[in-house]
């Protein structure tokens, strides 16, 4: 089944009028936000708006506080009761922090990759969360790279082996991988650039912060005309040939490739029924 992923949208819990617009916008999944968005001060009033909240048209996820916060304990009574179709974990340090939040909320762990200790654990921990759900790995940039002391002003080249690593980690274990966001929201051309590397390194989509960014995000992570009508040739190809190898433009093609072929079909099958919803 494929689960469509290419935008993530963060929205704070205490924004109730960005929660209300967030439903009629074309984000793929949107996560509220009980962290980093809200104000030590404004957490009660955001958890309470959780208890009115409802789904969205995709994905509903639910950012809490970490373990080691006031506010965690709360925020854990608080998604049982909403229970979205995710939790997602910040500050995860290994796969026993993943296991400890399913246990207490038996809802599907998205675990935040933004420590340098979750990096060197990246699959122990995707394969923690695949036990809780059909989940997602998300990339905290930010936080990864104040820990790293790297610069990403100019570009995400001192984040490569860990962006890559984490893409390994979640294949290996049969779950999502959702990039990180992109800061200035104005800046259309470093989040086109950092969408196209996104897409070369295998990532399934990625978290955004503002709705402009939404359309550039969803088209970079969605197959064009040219590509679905490329993926149903091979299809038939593979198809014709009984399962086996066939020749396409001169090209062989067997079933691993129509596999591909399938996925991208049933994306593109995927994005038109959202279209239509």
């Amino acid at each position: 089944m494929i689960r469509l992923r290419r935008s993530a949208l963060y929205v704070p819990a205490s924004n109730l009028r960005a929660l209300d617009k967030a439903r009629t916008l074309p984000a793929d999944v949107v996560i509220v936000d009980l962290e980093d968005a809200v104000a030590p001060h404004d957490k009660d009033a955001a958890r309470r708006n959780l208890a009115r909240l409802g789904k969205f048209p995709g994905e509903t996820a639910v950012r809490i506080n970490a373990a080691d916060t006031p506010w965690h304990g709360a925020d854990i009574e608080a998604v049982i009761a909403l229970r979205p179709n995710a939790v997602v974990l910040p500050k995860v340090l290994s796969a026993a922090d993943v296991e400890r939040c399913g246990e207490r909320t038996d809802i599907t762990i998205w675990p935040m990759m933004e420590t340098a200790r979750a990096v060197l654990a990246a699959y122990p921990i995707a394969c923690a969360a695949a036990k809780t759900g059909p989940s997602a790995l998300i990339m905290g940039t930010n936080d990864l790279a104040a820990e790293l002391r790297v610069d990403l002003s100019a570009d995400r080249a001192p984040m490569s082996d860990a962006l890559s690593g984490c893409v390994l980690a979640a294949r290996a274990a049969g779950v999502d991988i959702i990039d990180g966001v992109t800061n200035d929201v104005r800046d259309d051309a470093r989040l086109e650039a950092e969408v196209e590397e996104g897409v070369r390194i295998g990532m399934d989509g990625k978290s955004v912060i503002h709705p402009r960014q939404i359309p550039i995000v969803n088209q970079a992570f969605s197959p064009d005309a040219g590509a679905v009508a490329a993926a149903k040739r091979v299809k038939d190809a593979v198809t014709a040939a009984g399962g086996g190898v066939a020749v396409l433009d001169g090209r062989m093609v067997e079933a691993l490739h129509a596999r591909a072929a399938e996925r991208t079909l049933a994306m593109a099958e995927a994005i038109a029924w959202r279209a239509k919803a």
